[in-house]
């Protein structure tokens, strides 16, 4: 019968313990849903970048994705899409910010990279802020083949360069 409740003290300190632990990782992790204005921008395509990922300025955390909308009405902006940022409250975003879609590693996710502009005018912090200057992410499989018919092309044309200049 001792052994019994040896075991249950045993078992209820392993998950105190567990408890403790994920309770730590959770609130070490920015995890969290930054609260704060709301920017959006439009961008011609968003791979991979999904609702609750990261707003960063040089590496820094200062945002999360809050929302994401493909534009159906018709005009310039039809088939872009509309991303929503929130941004914390004490980072200012000058007029002329970049936004642009970035990998985390080559095989990671994405996140929202910005880069600050100048200007001394700011976004509005008012829910109507919008980034005008957008860049789409750069897809890993579009690069490959740039890679591989650049290599093409340019193996060809320097094996005719070097048959012309030996006679």
């Amino acid at each position: 019968m001792g052994h019994n409740i040896m075991e249950t003290v045993l078992g209820a300190l392993v998950l105190a313990v567990a408890a403790l632990f994920m309770g730590f990782a959770y609130s070490s992790s920015d995890l969290h849903q930054v609260k704060g204005y709301v920017v959006s921008a439009n961008f011609p395509m968003i791979d991979g970048l999904k609702e609750g990922s990261d707003v960063k300025v040089n590496g820094v955390k200062i945002g999360s994705i809050a929302s994401q909308d493909l534009i159906t009405d018709p005009g310039q902006n039809q088939y872009m899409v509309n991303v929503k940022m929130t941004i914390d409250p004490k980072v200012r975003l000058p007029a002329d910010t970049i936004a642009m879609v970035a990998s985390e590693s080559l095989l990671g996710g994405k996140y929202m990279s910005l880069e600050v502009g100048v200007e001394e005018d700011l976004i509005d912090a008012n829910g109507n802020g919008r980034i005008t200057r957008t860049q789409a992410p750069m897809r890993l499989d579009d690069l490959i083949g740039q890679m591989i018919y650049s290599k093409k092309s340019d193996g060809g044309s320097s094996a005719k360069n070097a048959e012309s200049a030996h006679p």
